[in-house]
Order: structure tokens, then C-alpha cells, then sequence
């Protein structure tokens, strides 16, 4: 027993401070370098926290961030890393309150170091967002264009914009539809009052009903939305005002069908049959009624001027029409037929702009291409080498100017 129990102490006494050795934990090291600041660009309530990952990462478990609103505490655990991490925004602040800032590291058998207080910091709204320079720019650019323009309009109402030939077309097709004694039908589609292209239709509508007043021609405008109907309902009774016939004005002509598609084509199709109209304007937003519709107007003789944005139906309307208007020859219509000053300014400076932006598109382009052949091609002379680096750096900044609108 003596013996044994000699054993069992010279053995394990040192075994034991061996394990108590094993498990003394190791001191971990805090990141450094912690940076807390107002985020930029923004509309405030928002700061960015940055620092350098601790030198014992790898020992490291668990991230945490910690905030204050005294450099005395108490301090408050906001988030937590489970991987390596360098940056955290931190979007739950009050604007113009001062903030104070922490970052502990957590390791095995409970280590833990935490850095220097960052702080104080607020967070404030900026006025302008630097990111968007190039929106300022573009948008300086083009109102000062439209102011431009619209002055030259208000001087030369002659002003030249592209012949559109359904435009044109308009006063011949009335004059048909007057001479063979036959109504004119006009459809907006299935489209509503915040379609675009129903608002650019309402303008060609004016301009059909005014003709149709002078020449006392009836006019039809069946409807597939009761809004749009009270609208072409005012268009068309201000249209006949404005060519002194208010009394040819029947308001039971401008009337409300169905809010169904196809039940509004085949009511649309049953008017066609039965006034076979001399003219027909298919002007709006046109879905798969829109070669129905175009088909019934050729059968009964009709000369047809279509209009629409509708990518999927064009190709229909320029197989069944006379004329079809394709996508922005719809929205330059006002422009076109009222030659007001504005509107042919407004009309002038998009494309103008169009141009513009065109021209930056190639310039960089090119200047990205020159910039990679030069880099290719260089090889060790040190000239060609400043050139691409210059080129390069040019396609880089103009590439970040462009990409920020």
C-alpha cells in the first residue's frame, strides 16, 4: 500500500501541472486601427466602422462590435462575426448624436482583447452625393439644351423635324372619309390614362376631331377604359369648339365598350361592320387584338394610320396598314401636328441628347480599345508604356464617371 500510493505521487504530480500547462489559455491580441465615420453620400443615420483584422485570427472565433454614447460605456453589442471581418455600416443611429465605438475579439476558453475606443462620431446628412456626379451633369446638360431650343422654336416655328409620313397622312385620310361620306373611327387600344402612349394618342385624337369638325365629319371613339373614354370625350368636344362647330358634337360618338379585351375587339369589329368607316385610327397601347382589329378595318375598304409602343404588335400593324407609327414617332406627335414652341424644344434637345450621349458611348469605347492595343503592343518601350498607362487610366475615369448616373 506504501508503495503504491509513492508511485501514484511521483507520477502524477507532474502529469497534472503538464495538463494545467496545456489548458492555460493564450492572451489574444485586439484589431487595430479602428475607424468610425459618418457614411458619405448619404441621407444620414448611418456610420462606417473599418479596422485591421487581430494578428491571432486564426485563433479567433467570434468578432463583436460594440457602441456607446459616452467613451465611459456602457457599452452596448450591436452585431457579431463569425468569419473575419474588416467593415460594418452601422444604419440603427440618431443624425447629429455623438457615438463612441469598440471591436473585442473572442476566442477558446473564454480569451478575449478589445481595441481602442474609436469616437465621438455623428452621423449627418449630405447635401449632395458626390457618387452622382454624372446625373448633375447629364441633367445640366440637357436643360440646358431644352431652355435652347425652346428658345430657337419660339423664333423659327418652321423648325425641321423629320418628316413623319402617318402624320401627314392624317388630313388625307379625313378628306377620304369625307368625300365617300363614311364616320372615321378612332380606338385607343386596351390601354389607360397612365399609359404614355394613350396620353400621346390624346393628341393625335385633337387633331383628327378638329379636322373631322371642319369637314363635318362624323368621328367614333369606342372605349375599352371608362377614364380614357371622359377624356376623349373633352378632347373631342375642345377639338369641335376650336373649328367653330360645337353643335356637330355628338357626345353619344364617343362611348364606353367593355373593359374585356377580346369583348372590346369584337365590339370594336361589329362597329366597323355595320358604319364601315372611310378612315381608322388604331393609336395606343395594342396587345393581341391589335391584327383583329386591323384586319376588319382592310376588309371594309378603310385607309388605316396606326400607332403604338408595343414592340410585338408593330409588325402586324405594318403588315395590315397604310401607315403605322413606330415607337417615338407616337410620342412626338403633339410636337409634330401643334408646332408649339415647347413641345417642338422638348422634342429637339431628347434628340440632341440622344447624340450627345452617343458620341460619349463611342469616345469611350475607342479610347478603351486604344488603350488595350497599346498595352498588348508595348512590350519594353517605356514610350508606348506612359501611353497605355495614360490611355488606361483616361477609359478608367471616364468608365467610373458614366457608370455613377
Amino acid at each position: 500500500m506504501v508503495l503504491a500510493y509513492l508511485l501514484s505521487v511521483i507520477f502524477t504530480q507532474p502529469v497534472a501541472a503538464i495538463q494545467a500547462e496545456a489548458i492555460q489559455p493564450v492572451a489574444l491580441r485586439p484589431v487595430a486601427n479602428l475607424e468610425a465615420q459618418d457614411t458619405p453620400n448619404d441621407p444620414g443615420a448611418s456610420i462606417d466602422l473599418s479596422w485591421e483584422l487581430s494578428p491571432d485570427s486564426a485563433r479567433v472565433i467570434r468578432y463583436e462590435v460594440y457602441r456607446a454614447s459616452s467613451r465611459d460605456g456602457p457599452f452596448e453589442k450591436i452585431v457579431e462575426f463569425l468569419i473575419p471581418t474588416t467593415f460594418y455600416t452601422d444604419e440603427e443611429v440618431e443624425n447629429n448624436k455623438e457615438y463612441y465605438y469598440r471591436v473585442d475579439v473572442a476566442g477558446k476558453l473564454g480569451t478575449r482583447a478589445s481595441c481602442e475606443i474609436a469616437g465621438p462620431v455623428q452621423a449627418k446628412p449630405q447635401w449632395f452625393n458626390r457618387n452622382r456626379l454624372a446625373v448633375l451633369v447629364f441633367a445640366l446638360i440637357y436643360g440646358g439644351l431644352v431652355i435652347l431650343y425652346i428658345e430657337f422654336a419660339k423664333r423659327d416655328r418652321g423648325m425641321f423635324v423629320r418628316r413623319i409620313a402617318g402624320l401627314d397622312a392624317i388630313d388625307e385620310a379625313v378628306g377620304r372619309s369625307t368625300e365617300m361620306g363614311k364616320p372615321i373611327l378612332f380606338s385607343f387600344g386596351i390601354g389607360y390614362l397612365t399609359d404614355v402612349a394613350t396620353l400621346a394618342a390624346l393628341s393625335i385624337l385633337r387633331r383628327v376631331a378638329r379636322r373631322a369638325a371642319e369637314y363635318e365629319t362624323r368621328i367614333l371613339v369606342p372605349n375599352y377604359d371608362p377614364i380614357v373614354m371622359t377624356a376623349a370625350q373633352e378632347t373631342v368636344k375642345q377639338a369641335f369648339s376650336e373649328a367653330g362647330r360645337p353643335d356637330l358634337y355628338q357626345e353619344s360618338d364617343v362611348t364606353f365598350l367593355t373593359a374585356d379585351q377580346f369583348g372590346y375587339a369584337a365590339g370594336v369589329d361589329g362597329i366597323m361592320l355595320r358604319e364601315k368607316p372611310g378612315t381608322v385610327f388604331l393609336q395606343g397601347v395594342f396587345y393581341a387584338e391589335a391584327l383583329i382589329l386591323a384586319e376588319t378595318a382592310h376588309s371594309v375598304g378603310a385607309i388605316q394610320i396606326a400607332g403604338t409602343n408595343m414592340a410585338t404588335q408593330l409588325p402586324f400593324f405594318i403588315a395590315a396598314c397604310d401607315y403605322t407609327l413606330i415607337g417615338e414617332e407616337l410620342f412626338a406627335a403633339s410636337a409634330y401636328l401643334d408646332r408649339d414652341p415647347q413641345l417642338l424644344g422638348s422634342l429637339k434637345s431628347e434628340d440632341m441628347a440622344k447624340i450627345i450621349t452617343v458620341a460619349i458611348i463611342a469616345v469611350v469605347s475607342i479610347v478603351g480599345t486604344v488603350g488595350a492595343i497599346l498595352a498588348s503592343v508595348s512590350g519594353k518601350n517605356e514610350i508606348l508604356l506612359s501611353l497605355g498607362e495614360f490611355v488606361n487610366d483616361l477609359f478608367e475615369t471616364l468608365k467610373g464617371f458614366l457608370t455613377t448616373s
